[in-house]
């Protein structure tokens, strides 16, 4: 009985520590943070596979996994604000596009998921294999795809636009292709593209404003807030790979110009948050 009253008070005593630790560094609660996000997320994923079993494929799926990563947004101390619901298409699938900043996007995911409905995403098939997490993204409908060159590259266009038409599905994609953390967005990637105007569907641009208080070179991770906001969607109805480049440059201009106005809100509100306390 004293050993496990002992051995209670060390962990204890190592919980305080950990927290007084994160409390003064800022690289340690970088780390922690990151660490207790993955650990959480592949719970949150994954703890209720049996339950998707009885609608295999289905977006509907997901939505217990996004509300358990909405929670650990929180618990992280994110906070997100959703605007331009009015915007959402409801009529049809569509091709969504979102800024790609981080892992930690997958909060975004866990927000619009159950707001924009019908949803899925584009995975390489490589992650069908990956456990539980596999097994998991498969059950809630992710269109899984090899890595293809040349030839074989239209037809899985073809393969995936079908999908879209078939399910109504809105196939949320990231342009830039990776992440970053800079003051204006990358250029954009064709993929998506490719498939909008070979599925004839509409592409809905969603801007996240910038992780104001997360940055990965200086190992920082504190609390605040962003904002999400769902612009009108675009109509590729009627255009061929011949419009490609303008309605790139067109969607690029308009995302990164509502980036740059998002970012300065929040920080400006941040700042002044600052100055009342």
């Amino acid at each position: 009985m004293m050993l496990g009253v002992s051995g209670s008070g060390a962990i204890v005593a190592l919980l305080l520590l950990l927290v007084i630790i994160c409390t003064v560094s800022e690289g340690a609660r970088y780390r922690a943070k990151f660490i207790l996000f993955i650990i959480l997320s592949a719970i949150s994923s994954t703890w209720c596979i049996p339950l998707m079993f009885l609608r295999i494929g289905d977006w509907r799926n997901a939505l217990i996994p996004a509300w358990g990563c909405r929670q650990i947004a929180k618990l992280l101390g994110m906070k997100f604000h959703i605007r331009g619901k009015e915007n959402i298409v409801r009529d049809s699938g569509c091709i969504v596009f979102v800024n790609h900043q981080s892992s930690l996007d997958l909060c975004v995911l866990a927000e619009l998921w159950p707001v924009l409905e019908r949803c899925t995403v584009i995975s390489k098939k490589e992650i069908l294999y990956l456990g539980t997490f596999g097994l998991a993204s498969w059950l809630w409908g992710t269109i899984f795809i090899d890595r293809v060159k040349g030839a074989e590259t239209h037809s899985t266009v073809n393969s995936t636009a079908e999908i879209i038409r078939a399910r109504r599905a809105k196939v949320l994609m990231f342009p830039e292709g990776k992440r970053h953390s800079g003051t204006t967005l990358l250029p954009f990637k064709k993929g998506g593209f490719h498939v909008a105007i070979t599925s004839q569907v509409p592409i809905q641009p969603v801007i996240v404003s910038k992780y104001y208080y997360l940055n990965d070179k200086l190992k920082k991770f504190d609390s605040g807030k962003s904002y999400i906001k769902i612009l009108p969607a675009i109509s590729t109805t009627g255009l061929t790979k011949d419009d490609l480049p303008q309605l790139m440059e067109k969607i690029y201009e308009t995302m990164n110009k509502t980036f740059k106005e998002l970012t300065q809100e929040v920080i400006t509100e941040h700042i002044e948050d600052l100055k009342v306390e």
